[in-house]
């Protein structure tokens, strides 16, 4: 009977003190994640929406050490720096051509407004509003161009693409940074016609290139005529006024050879004789 006491007395403490260390167990691991749980950090580029039972609260967390109240409060990171989405959308032109666009976006969220978005829409932003923001802009600009102006008036259409999306994404919390234009692609018939036109306007400024170059040539053909019919004037003048020119030239053009035969008379005729 005492040996059956001190068995059952000596498990009794071991229970006791195996039920003590799970005790200590959990609360230590209690303490390290109401410890943890208590406070976190916002990297640079981020910013904290805060959460109370899931609620959205107004203030947001900015970059750095935070502290909440565990089980009560979470907190949610939203990405704030500059991001990329890139879209292709396929939409009709003013003269009713099928184009294919491929639009890249830049853009970013409002730092003071990251709740809101959050509490309204959550974190697919992306494919919710922009994408759509995106797709509508696009149809509604290049319905307002030419297939042909898409092409000569780049600049002018990612301007107004750019706008129209700006107007989508109003109050949206969402900043658009710029809007680039990677790709226009049209129907093959399309393309082939753009090609045989380009292919005619090189064949028109050649032409026209190979016109002007004859006109050219053929003034300066008229100005060289021109020049030696009034060199030959000058010197017919000349010859008129003064007869002793043409004994001039003839000495000058003289080999020095004296003529055979002369006929009796001197070869300078006209010339002061000594």
């Amino acid at each position: 009977m005492s040996r059956y006491l001190i068995k059952s007395t000596q498990t009794g403490e071991e229970i006791i003190r195996f039920t003590k260390i799970i005790q200590d167990v959990v609360t230590f691991l209690l303490f390290l994640i109401l410890f943890f749980g208590s406070w976190g950090t916002i990297k640079a580029g981020e910013r904290g929406v805060l959460l109370k039972f899931g609620a959205v609260q107004d203030k947001i967390l900015n970059e750095g050490l935070y502290f909440k109240v565990p089980f009560v409060q979470k907190v949610t990171k939203m990405d704030v720096r500059i991001q990329k989405d890139e879209v292709e959308t396929g939409a009709a032109s003013k003269d009713l051509q099928i184009v294919t666009t491929t639009i890249a976006l830049n853009y970013h969220l409002e730092p003071e407004r990251v709740n809101k978005l959050w509490q309204e829409v959550g974190k697919d932003y992306d494919a919710r509003i922009i994408d759509p923001a995106i797709q509508e802009a696009v149809k509604a600009s290049t319905a307002t161009f030419t297939a042909e102006e898409l092409i000569t008036k780049r600049e002018v259409v990612k301007e107004d693409i750019k706008n129209n999306i700006i107007e989508r994404l109003q109050g949206r919390s969402i900043i658009v940074d710029a809007v680039n234009i990677v790709n226009f692609q049209f129907s093959e018939e399309f393309d082939n016609a753009i090609e045989l036109k380009v292919t005619a306007e090189q064949l028109k400024l050649k032409a026209e290139m190979d016109l002007q170059r004859i006109k050219v040539e053929a003034e300066q053909r008229v100005a060289e005529a021109e020049g030696k019919a009034r060199a030959i004037q000058t010197e017919a003048r000349a010859l008129m006024e003064n007869p002793q020119v043409v004994e001039l030239r003839y000495i000058e053009k003289w080999n020095g050879v004296m003529p055979i035969y002369w006929g009796g008379a001197s070869m300078f005729v006209g010339l002061p004789q000594k």
